[in-house]
Order: structure tokens, then C-alpha cells, then sequence
């Protein structure tokens, strides 16, 4: 089943194919994933495709430079990042997805992103 995800002004969309539907939601407490604060679900990489607004993404990473986080460029909205805990799935922002409201996901776990493996 695909969903559409979309930024908040709409230049970009998505459309997404879930590892396992929202049951793969999670959080992570590393430095930047606890600011930005969303909940991301599971997407094989060929799992997401860009619908629109391919030159409106824009890239971030830091640290070991194996994450990739994508954003919108002009409102700033997370849409998805390439994982640095699995580089062959992406994350996506559950609450850009359409029809789903991230309060209904009930006591999302928490990914540990300080101590994560890749920094021993």
C-alpha cells in the first residue's frame, strides 16, 4: 500500500511503501533527532519515491555523514532521512503522511541514539 506524504507547504510529496505499516514507528534521542521530535516509520529505499519537488529537497548530515536528512526548502518540514542505524531503509516523518496523526501511535518507543554502535 502506498501513502502520499507531503511537506507542509506542499512543494514536496512523496510517495511512500512502509517496511510494516506505522508498526515500525520509532523515535530516537540522538542530538538531532531529539530536537526535531517526529516519529519516523520504516521505508525500504526503493520504498520512496519523489512525486514532486525533487529541487525543493534539501540535504543535511553531520557527524559520521552516513544519515541523510531531508527537508523541504522552503518551509523547513522534515519528510524523510536515510538511516544511519540500517543505510538500506529510510526513516520517514509519520505525521507528514496523509490521514495519519501521530497521537493516535500511542507510546512510540525510543531508539538509542547516543550510545548508537556506529560511534565505538
Amino acid at each position: 500500500m502506498s501513502h502520499r506524504l507531503t511537506c507542509h507547504c506542499g512543494a514536496v510529496e512523496l510517495a511512500v511503501d512502509l517496511t510494516d505499516g506505522l508498526n515500525t514507528a520509532r523515535r530516537c534521542n540522538c542530538s538531532f533527532c531529539a530536537r526535531r521530535g517526529a516519529i519516523a516509520v520504516s521505508a525500504p529505499l526503493n520504498g520512496v519515491r519523489i512525486v514532486k519537488g525533487s529541487d525543493k529537497l534539501t540535504l543535511y548530515q553531520w557527524g559520521t555523514n552516513t544519515a541523510k536528512h531531508y527537508f523541504c526548502s522552503v518551509c523547513g518540514n522534515y519528510t524523510h532521512h536515510q538511516r544511519r542505524s540500517n543505510p538500506n531503509e529510510f526513516g520517514v516523518n509519520a505525521a507528514a503522511l496523509e490521514g495519519v496523526n501521530p497521537a493516535d501511535l500511542g507510546d512510540v518507543p525510543w531508539a538509542d541514539g547516543i550510545n548508537h554502535p556506529a560511534d565505538r
